[in-house]
């Protein structure tokens, strides 16, 4: 409901009507329609951020994990890309989802950024930037890819997008092996 309907304009009959959980129900466990939502998107992004994390500690080579995770970011659904930018665009005028984002953009920016600094502790990196530049770079790309999906700008498909994003990676990184084929 919230990634069709957005923040402002989910109500209590819409959740119940998807649900089939009565209104009075809702109401009693949540109190209002607000803490509903919010609970909801923040349940919906921890998901979506405990997902990155899985897929980053299955794999310990460096470069592998930075790939399946931006393969796992990049095949994201429509509605979580809705629902991510509904999550974004709502924590910028409430307190309590901004503060919430911010712990959130944390623990998504870490596997990524440890990912980085474990190739360059390792010497398979030779990084042109700091590993926290990097990391912003990547992390801006993958946001901006989710923003122009939602609002279906036209964009390179999937595929040359993740080539482009990947190469652009290699350069960063001063790494030389080449892209692993999309993941099926």
């Amino acid at each position: 409901m919230l990634a069709e309907r957005g923040y402002e304009n989910t109500r209590f009959a819409d959740v119940s009507a998807a649900s089939g959980v009565a209104i009075s129900t809702l109401q009693n466990y949540f109190g209002s329609r607000e803490d509903m939502v919010i609970e909801a998107m923040g349940l919906s992004v921890e998901r979506e951020v405990t997902a990155l994390e899985g897929v980053a500690t299955a794999e310990r080579d460096p470069w592998e994990r930075l790939v399946v995770m931006i393969d796992r970011s990049l095949d994201n659904s429509d509605d979580t890309r809705r629902m991510l930018v509904e999550f974004w665009r709502s924590a910028m005028r409430d307190d309590e989802l901004h503060e919430y984002s911010s712990e959130v953009q944390k623990r998504y920016r870490a596997p990524f950024l440890r990912a980085i600094r474990e190739g360059g502790e390792q010497g398979e990196f030779t990084l042109a930037h700091g590993p926290d530049d990097v990391t912003d770079f990547l992390i801006s790309v993958l946001t901006g890819a989710v923003i122009s999906r939602v609002l279906h700008h036209p964009t390179p498909s999937p595929a040359d997008f993740r080539g482009v994003l990947l190469a652009q990676l290699r350069l960063m990184l001063g790494l030389h092996r080449g892209i692993p084929a999309a993941r099926q």
